[in-house]
């Protein structure tokens, strides 16, 4: 492979003059970085035009989501992925959140069977952030990580036991505008996976272990193809064997619901299973159907599993992932542990194993939760309905999903509370994003950027079909938007304290927020969106 670090072949690094992170910016991980973007950059960038032009054709009634004709052989005959690594056989519970390091300790000594650290929804994407989490990741690999906190005093060290470490990097759709190529900036995908395999799949194989990611925001089959080639050329670059690279891909777009045998047979030679994700396959819902006028969704705390077409998706992947002897996961259980109210929290928690038991009871294999006080909940209630640690001999025949089952409507009612409710969490979550937190504590649950999207995507859907709230008759408008949107800024201010909301970004918030809702097109990520208005300093060049 050759060198990529010097000026002349055109690699800038970008920093923002905190700590250098010599270790992580090698000019030997550079060079990798650099050659990923050569190979597979291009690649991106086409796929990404042809999730655009897909869905433009779909607004224009061109094309419909359906299961694709031209795959079916794929589906219809027999295959199945590689067998599982020996440390991922065991998924009931997995834990997920930020490369933060007190976080990151509090996760792995957790008692999840998995701990999933988070490089995209749960990370605001700042430079610092980027480079701080690949620093941590390095560290917990070797064992090395602590924190010692000054304020109470107590010292963060790993357990004998952690949990199983799997890296989500980010999506397909975002740069990082810190490392540029030949003039443009590299796949923010590429550089995450790639720091990461560089810096730690060897030292992962040596401890018995593997590298394995989570895969975001796949929309195509094609997409898992790249993902596989990138990793093939990875393992070859590396001097890693063959498959020694495994994925766990996120089923979190309608359109990669239609495409799961597909997906996995493209990563059939190191795939250990499909995660079924929650809000943003909600907001995908409503991204895909956005020239729809019938499929406007209710208040998004309508949309539960329980609906339907949730229930029609959840249960295809556990279908699909065993007949291909491939592990279902199911969603986030997002609650918080409510200390001062044991009221509240006894049926917070009560929702908390109502969620899991539906999932065990349809075939999934583990769960997720973003708290390491849900792991107990979580592990008591698979263990209670698993004999083993997988469910991969329930091949669930009886379930049969049609294209209509999957693009059914969810159906409820459209309130002012709904509404105000994704002001209030959209515009919060917002705000400590823009400071560079990404996983941020509102009313009792861990949002990520997954909360805020859905929020705004459906407050976007519900001005631009101009729809009516059950509840007061009044139709959604730019004008209704920004009036509520003040009144929530004024009940942010009882709430949080007036020099709190001053000393934030809470105008630059509102101001996106409104601008997202109330614009002609939905846009197809806020993550791309605000990701220029971040507080990343001018970049310092590093040859």
């Amino acid at each position: 492979m050759s060198s990529l670090a010097a000026p002349s072949h055109g690699l800038d690094t970008r920093s923002n003059g905190s700590r250098p992170h010599s270790d992580v910016l090698t000019p030997e991980a550079l060079a990798f970085v650099g050659d990923l973007a050569r190979q597979f950059g291009g690649s991106i960038e086409s796929l990404l035009n042809s999730r655009a032009l897909r869905r433009a054709r779909i607004a224009r009634g061109e094309e419909r989501l359906d299961f694709l004709p031209g795959t079916a052989p794929i589906r219809e005959r027999h295959w199945t992925v590689a067998p599982t690594p020996r440390d991922l056989e065991r998924r009931l519970v997995e834990i997920t959140g930020p490369t933060d390091r007190k976080m990151m300790i509090n996760a792995l000594n957790s008692g999840a069977d998995v701990f999933m650290a988070d490089l995209e929804d749960s990370s605001a994407p700042t430079w610092s952030n980027m480079l701080a989490g690949q620093v941590n990741l390095r560290d917990a690999v070797r064992r090395r990580i602590e924190w010692n906190d000054r304020e109470s005093g107590k010292a963060y060290r790993l357990n004998e036991r952690t949990a199983t470490l799997i890296v989500r990097p980010r999506g397909l759709h975002l740069v990082e505008r810190h490392l540029v190529i030949d003039g443009k900036p590299i796949a923010a995908s590429l550089v995450d996976a790639g720091l990461f395999l560089h810096h730690n799949a060897r030292a992962l194989i040596d401890r018995g272990s593997g590298p394995y990611l989570y895969l975001p925001k796949l929309e195509s089959h094609l997409e898992a193809r790249l993902w596989n080639d990138v990793l093939v050329h990875a393992e070859r670059e590396l001097g890693l064997p063959n498959g020694s690279i495994r994925v766990t891909v996120l089923i979190e777009t309608i359109a990669a619901a239609f495409e799961m045998d597909e997906i996995l047979f493209e990563l059939r030679d190191r795939i250990a299973g499909l995660n079924c994700g929650r809000w943003d396959y909600i907001f995908s819902f409503i991204k895909y159907r956005a020239a729809d006028p019938r499929a406007v969704l209710p208040d998004r705390s309508q949309v539960t599993m329980e609906q339907p077409c949730m229930r029609s998706y959840t249960q295809l992947a556990v279908k699909t992932c065993h007949r291909r002897g491939a592990y279902a996961i199911g969603g986030m259980a997002a609650q918080i542990p409510i200390k001062n109210d044991a009221d509240a929290n006894e049926r917070a928690l009560a929702k908390v194993r109502a969620d899991k038991l539906r999932e065990v009871r349809d075939g999934h294999d583990g769960t997720w939760v973003a708290h390491p006080g849900l792991v107990p909940v979580a592990r008591e209630v698979f263990e209670a309905h698993m004999s083993s640690t997988n469910q991969l001999d329930r091949l669930r025949d009886d379930v049969h999903v049609t294209a209509d089952d999957l693009l059914r409507v969810p159906t409820g009612t459209r309130t002012e509370e709904g509404l105000r409710q994704n002001v209030r969490v959209g515009v919060q979550y917002i705000e400590s994003w823009l400071r560079g937190v990404g996983c941020v504590p509102l009313y009792h649950l861990m949002e990520d950027a997954a909360t805020a999207e859905i929020s705004r995507a459906q407050v976007w859907q519900w001005i631009h079909h101009g729809a009516r709230l059950d509840d007061t008759g009044d139709t959604v408008t730019p004008g209704l938007l920004e009036h509520i949107i003040d009144e929530e800024l004024v009940r942010l201010t009882t709430e949080l304290g007036a020099d709190r909301v001053r000393a934030g970004r809470f105008t630059e918030a509102r101001s996106l927020f409104l601008e997202l809702t109330t614009a002609d097109t939905l846009a197809d990520f806020l993550t791309s969106a605000a990701y220029g208005v971040l507080d990343d300093s001018l970049p310092i060049v590093i040859a």
